[in-house]
């Protein structure tokens, strides 16, 4: 499962390695890669555990603003996989997801959408058009830093809309961000080692106790 999940990676979001080819070295150093993107994946998210551990513990540090964020139930997190608004509806799984498509080299996608949300939020005219032109500047120009993919004729319209930003300025553009990550993203998410971790239930032990 962790193999296929990492070819779809490549697939969808991943560069794809120009010199791997069908021989033992290539398939050597695709094992490799594997291991590194498994490896960093499950690194990016452990603090998720190791802040949950402990969700009642005040911070000693008051100039430390990490949030921490509690980890779910196994029925919480079992809610994840009815619809993918169920998992964006969640803080911990949206920031966990975050972190897969960190993971996936797509993290974009997830702060694009965001971004979209925050702005619909934005009743001040001066504020919605500084904020259009940012999203515009960090995620629709060619070559922004954090470009989604979209269409050409999208990327046009957007761009004749923030002339006079309006709060449906960036709709088209994510609602297709939206089904690229429910389509591709968020299955293998529900596939991964870590959310099949939340889900399972804590085994109970059946050693009998002193009396």
């Amino acid at each position: 499962m962790q193999s296929a999940m990492f070819l779809a990676v490549q697939h969808d979001c991943g560069p794809m390695d120009s010199s791997a080819g069908s021989g033992p070295k290539s398939e050597e150093k695709r094992e490799k890669m594997k291991r590194t993107l498994l490896k960093d994946w499950k690194n990016r998210l452990s603090y998720f555990l190791q802040n949950s551990s402990t969700p009642g513990k005040p911070k000693t540090n008051k100039k430390n603003k990490q949030q921490t964020f509690i980890k779910p139930s196994p029925e919480e997190a079992q809610l994840w996989s009815e619809t993918f608004d169920e998992l964006l509806a969640s803080k911990y799984g949206l920031a966990a997801f975050r972190a897969f498509l960190k993971s996936e080299f797509c993290e974009e996608n997830i702060e694009f959408w965001l971004a979209c949300e925050d702005f619909k939020k934005t009743k001040s005219p001066q504020k919605l058009s500084s904020k259009a032109k940012k999203i515009y500047t960090d995620f629709i120009e060619k070559e922004a830093p954090k470009e989604i993919n979209i269409d050409f004729q999208t990327k046009t319209l957007i761009a004749q809309n923030i002339q006079e930003a309006t709060s449906g300025c960036f709709t088209t553009a994510q609602k297709r961000v939206y089904s690229l990550m429910e389509n591709n993203s968020y299955p293998r998410f529900l596939e991964s080692e870590f959310y099949q971790d939340l889900c399972k239930k804590p085994q109970i032990t059946t050693e009998p106790h002193a009396t």
